[in-house]
This record gives structure tokens, sequence and C-alpha cells, in this order.
């Protein structure tokens, strides 16, 4: 197969040709600040206010619960920082998970330098919270829950439901990133009361560097970027119409065929998981197995190094993730995976890989089988993996 094969949609998608039309009049033709007053300016007001209430409606709110920012990094800052800011007269004690995002887990550690105490949920093995130990978490003076809707590395969803009602139950703000999981399942903040979400266009075929985040009516968090009066004078900066155009348009396309595409992605992502479980000796699926997104497949092998398989993939045009911090130059591996119980020296062969719409059962296969290949081939230049068939022959 010579074409190449995308199979990390959970760090970015492409845009779609209907997303991309519709934003280029925005550039061009109707390119009017949405604050100004004069007619010619409505027309970008128009567009931004359209896509609002179709973000809106996707997860259940109204359209004024709705704030544009910069992406989903800039939402949970927002969420975390400013309700801590809010309710710090009632309490500066905040409830995560450690295996969230590291744009809640790096800002929890800049609050509790700040002085708020932090708790770091522990997860199962599959990566879900224990809603027992979220319950006895809670204190008089804790002011949020901060927990995912699904995890960007392993799918595993998370209980949103219950996490919600504890936190009402407790009179506790209820966050969730939901950045993954947005215009991939099903969500309604009412059904699972959320107080406050964070999503991103990137992830659904939209463009970057475009995001919002709802806020519950009667949520009393202050602004986060300071210097107009934009977004109801809770977010300051000129509207980026193009982009939330383009999130407008991934968002109605997402909702328009979700049923299908989730069925769909399953019936690639199953074949992928029984396939890559039967065929490959000591390899393991990270996270739930079946409360997952429907586009998410994490393994890890054992013998193998992440590294060495995602250029050995490359090299074959796959493309692919790995769970361990490479990128970042740091040899440790993944905190959601060490989270979910995992040694280091497992870890460190983790795969991800997350399909969509656009891949073939055709692509599946031939992945699988240059994945067997590969780590084949790395096995054989392994002492450790020599030693432990000798060990078990």
């Amino acid at each position: 197969m010579s074409k190449r094969i995308y199979l990390d949609n959970a760090a970015t998608t492409p845009v779609y040709p209907e997303v991309f039309e519709e934003m280029k009049p925005y550039f061009t033709e109707y390119y009017g600040n949405p604050s100004s007053i004069y007619s010619f300016a409505g027309e970008a007001k128009k567009a931004v206010d359209r896509s609002r209430q179709i973000v809106a409606d996707l997860i259940g709110a109204k359209a004024e619960e709705i704030y544009f920012t910069g992406g989903g990094s800039e939402s949970d800052n927002w969420a975390l920082k400013a309700s801590a800011e809010a309710y710090a007269s009632k309490g500066k004690h905040i409830i995560t998970s450690k295996i969230e995002h590291h744009a809640v887990l790096h800002t929890c550690q800049w609050l509790e330098k700040q002085g708020y105490e932090v708790t770091y949920l522990n997860v199962d093995e599959d990566g879900i919270v224990k809603l027992d130990e979220l319950r006895a978490a809670i204190r008089p003076d804790t002011i949020l829950i901060s927990i995912m809707a699904a995890n960007n590395e392993i799918g595993t969803i998370e209980p949103l439901k219950e996490i919600g009602a504890i936190a009402k139950e407790h009179g506790v703000l209820f966050h969730t990133d939901a950045v993954q999981a947005f215009g991939h399942i099903p969500l309604n903040v009412n059904e699972m009361n959320i107080d406050m979400l964070s999503l991103s266009a990137h992830k659904i075929n939209g463009p970057k560097g475009i995001g919002a985040m709802y806020i519950r009516k009667g949520v009393k968090i202050r602004s986060f970027i300071h210097g107009g009066a934009q977004e109801r004078q809770r977010r300051a900066g000129t509207h980026n119409v193009p982009g939330i155009v383009g999130l407008g348009k991934a968002a109605e396309l997402a909702a328009s065929g979700m049923d299908e595409r989730i069925s769909y992605e399953k019936e690639l992502r199953d074949h992928l998981i029984e396939r890559v479980l039967k065929e490959i000796p000591y390899s393991r699926l990270n996270g739930h197995k079946t409360d997952r997104l429907p586009n998410n497949a994490n393994f890890c092998f054992r013998f193998i190094e992440g590294e060495s398989m995602l250029i050995l993939l490359d090299q074959n045009g796959i493309c692919g993730s790995s769970g361990s911090a490479c990128t970042s130059g740091s040899l440790d591996p993944s905190h959601v995976l060490l989270a979910i119980g995992l040694p280091h020296e497992i870890a460190h062969g983790s795969l991800r890989l997350t399909l969509s719409e656009q891949n073939t059962m055709e692509e599946i296969d031939f992945t699988v089988d240059r994945l067997k290949e590969i780590i084949t081939r790395l096995r054989s230049m392994s002492p450790l993996y020599e030693d432990f068939v000798k060990k078990n022959s």
C-alpha cells in the first residue's frame, strides 16, 4: 500500500473540505469585526452566533453558555484558574485524577504553588476514576472537581453522570476536559450535571487554534484573558471568525453523522484489537474493553521500545503515536500507563492507534500485517526477549 495511513486522529484531524469551504468567505469577503456596529460586520456576527448555537446544541447547553477560546488547553486553564480564584473564599481544595491531560495536571501543579491543595485520584486498571475515592476526597473546602470525559491516550470513557451527581450532591463545581470526547460520543451537560466543559475544533475535523468553553449559567468565574468586552466580557480578544465558523461546521457534521460514524469506527477498532491480541504474542490492550472511544486502540508490546516501533511504522507509511514521552526528550513512560498499574518496562512499549471514518478495513489489515513484522524484527534484536524465550521454552 503506497498511500499514507493516518492513525493518529487523537493528536489532530484533517480539516474536512466542507469545513474549509464554510470558512473561506470569512477570510476575504465577510472579514468585518463582529464587535463593530456597522451593518457590514453583521455578517460576521451572525456567523459567530450561528456557530455558538450549533456547539451548544451538541452538548445540550444554551448558546449564551458557550464561550469561544483559543483551544482546549486555554479552556482547561480558564476553568481551573478562574474558578479557583472566584471560589477561594469557600476553600482552596481541588480534586482531579492522575490520568488527566497535562493542560489540567500542569495547571493544578501551578495552583499548588499558589497555595491551593490538589487531590489526584487513582484510577483502576482500565483507567476509570474510583467513585468511592472521589466521595472520600471531598471536603468542606473542596471547590472544584475536574475529571476528563475520555482519556486521550487509552480512550477510556469516564462515568461523567455519576461524577456529576456526586459533585452536585456536595455543592462542588464539576469541570470536564471533553476535548477527546466532544463530537465523538454523546454528551449532555444537564444530564451529566457538568458545570464547565472544554472542547477543541481540531479533534473533529475543524481548524486548529479554536476551541470553546461551556460555563453553566450562574457559575461565578471571571475573565481569563483581559483587554476587551468580547464574549460577554468574559474572554477578551478579537473573534477568530473563520475559526469559529470552522468549529461550528465541524460540530454540525459531527452531530449529523455521529451514530453511523461510531458504528463504523467501532467495527474497524474491534477488528484491529482482535487481530493484534490474537496474532502478536505478549501484547495487551490498555483501557476499558468496551467503555472506550470508538476510534481508540492502545496497546503495549513486551520487549519493545515505542519510539523504534513508530519509526518503523512511519517507514511503512503508517502514522501512529507512542505513550512514551519521546518527543519531549524524556525517557519517562506515559503517566497514564503508570497510573493504571503498568511497570515502566512494559509501558515503554506502547502504541496508540486512533482511526477515523476515512480509514478502511484494508488499511487496518495492512497496519496489523506490518506491525507483526516490525515487532518480530525488534524482538529479534532484544537480549531481554531472547532470555525470556530461553527461560520459557
